[in-house]
């Protein structure tokens, strides 16, 4: 692997420090995270959609349909 600069490794541990506080606020309120897996997006949490490909559109989408 490729040796990173001191400033880029520092900004990448600042990037992997916020993402995970993030995830951690997020679980702490019971929301539900999306992830990339395979090109796909992976729903996790005791709220996440149990098939999100079925879900609805919202009123703004759905008025945008119908024209």
């Amino acid at each position: 692997m490729t040796q990173l600069s001191p400033d880029t490794q520092e900004m990448l541990n600042s990037l992997r420090t916020a993402v995970a506080e993030t995830l951690e606020r997020k679980r702490r309120l019971g929301q539900y995270a999306v992830f990339w897996e395979n090109g796909k997006p992976v729903f996790i949490g005791e709220d996440a959609p149990q098939n999100p490909d079925d879900t609805t559109l919202d009123d703004n989408q759905q008025a945008k349909t119908r024209h």
